[in-house]
């Protein structure tokens, strides 16, 4: 378990403030007694009436007496002025050390210190030079702290002038490492998803390039003549294909962006879904025992989508008959497009769901624009799920789409 104080940046930044001043409060409280006590002992105190009696009760001697200042530790002596003009001294002993104050030992002081050791010069000097000391000690504390933010802030400023790749290195585990993360991770998003749709607007402008030119040499070949049923059945096929595009170009570009209005979320039957999809190809449906009512939570539409491009994809390829199987797997609902196509090589089988990217020798074939798997991987990946291609055991290959099954609240 992390250390909280290490997860939490202003505790730090509190307890090094706060044992900052703690450390400054105690050193400016104990200054400020010892100037205390050598101002104490440097200023004599008011000069005082004495009065001298001896056994019978009469003055002997009335006066005032001063105290003399005197090395502490050499005992005290009084200047006494009597009434009648005298002067006396009156020198008393040293007191012998006192063990029940705390900090004495009973140690004379020096005779004489410095001139700025002094009071009131001696607590200034000593106050500014705990200031100085705290100062010192505190600031590479906060300054190792708020480096990271510098960082961060210089890493936000380039990514803001354009430069996608930048990256924030992340230490520790505290906020400002938790916000670098996060950082780089809205970074990656951002950079792939830029990357996405220059690439799909690069491959969207050589793809609708083709039918619009094959449609204008049609209608330069016609120089105004009735057009034939072949070239009217072909440009039909042109202007569809330009249709299919524009659409998966369009779908494509939501499901990146990830946008609200794809359709609404509700309970979709696989199974029937699929028997309506498998009936307008002509594809064989196969519905396991355990399996005759699959629901899943999702777009109805998306869901048709993809389906319908797995079915399309393995007719357009297939030189026989296109199966469906659908089952149930490990709380899963599993559905098995196959065909008896050439299959499709190991080493292209994650690549075909890129967009626009087809199989070497593919691309001349009637239909297809090369978003179809890329769709359909959108779609499974929007919807928990998952799609590969793997080989077919009568020879062709097979798209096995996975989907959570529809959990029902109790």
């Amino acid at each position: 378990m992390a250390n909280p104080f290490s997860r939490r940046l202003y505790l730090r930044i509190w307890l090094a403030v706060v044992g900052g001043v703690a450390v400054l409060t105690l050193v400016v409280g104990w200054a400020w007694r010892m100037a205390a006590e050598q101002n104490a002992q440097s200023i004599s105190p008011p000069s005082r009436e004495l009065v001298l009696r001896n056994a019978q009760g009469d003055i002997v001697v009335r006066g005032l007496a001063a105290r003399q200042p005197m090395v502490p530790g050499e005992g005290v002596e009084y200047l006494i002025e009597a009434d009648s003009g005298e002067s006396f001294s009156l020198q008393m002993a040293p007191r012998p050390p006192r063990t029940d104050r705390p900090g004495r030992t009973g140690a004379a002081a020096p005779h004489s210190a410095a001139f700025w050791m002094r009071p009131p010069f001696g607590f200034l000097w000593m106050l500014a030079m705990v200031g100085i000391a705290v100062a010192v000690g505190v600031f590479p504390i906060i300054r190792r702290l708020t480096q990271r933010l510098v960082a961060l802030q210089r890493s936000v400023q380039r990514f803001g002038e354009g430069d996608l790749s930048v990256r924030v290195p992340t230490q520790g585990h505290d906020e400002i490492a938790d916000l670098a993360r996060q950082f780089n991770a809205a970074a990656e998003r951002i950079e792939t998803l830029v990357k996405s749709h220059k690439s799909l607007l690069a491959n969207a402008s050589h793809e609708l390039r083709s039918p619009l030119t094959r449609i204008r040499m049609g209608l330069e070949l016609m120089s105004g003549q009735q057009p034939s049923p072949a070239f009217r059945e072909e440009i039909l096929r042109n202007i569809a294909e330009l249709d299919q595009l524009v659409d998966e170009i369009l779908l494509a570009s939501r499901l990146d962006a990830r946008e609200a209005d794809v359709g609404t979320v509700e309970e979709v039957d696989l199974v029937g879904l699929a028997a309506e999809e498998c009936a307008r190809i002509d594809a064989d449906l196969e519905v396991d025992a355990t399996a005759e009512s699959l629901q899943v939570q999702g777009v109805s539409k998306l869901l048709r989508r993809a389906l319908r491009n797995l079915l399309e994809n393995a007719r357009r390829y297939s030189q026989g008959e296109v199966s469906v199987r659908i089952l149930r797997q490990h709380g899963q609902a599993e559905v098995r497009v196959c065909d008896h196509g050439p299959g499709v090589p190991v080493a292209q089988r994650e690549r075909i769901f890129e967009p626009f990217y087809r199989l070497p020798g593919a691309s001349e074939r009637s239909g297809g624009v090369g978003l179809g798997l890329a769709l359909v991987r959108s779609i499974a990946s929007g919807h928990s799920g998952t799609v590969h291609c793997e080989d077919h055991a009568g020879g062709g290959a097979c798209f096995v789409l996975r989907l959570p099954l529809y959990q029902q609240r109790s």
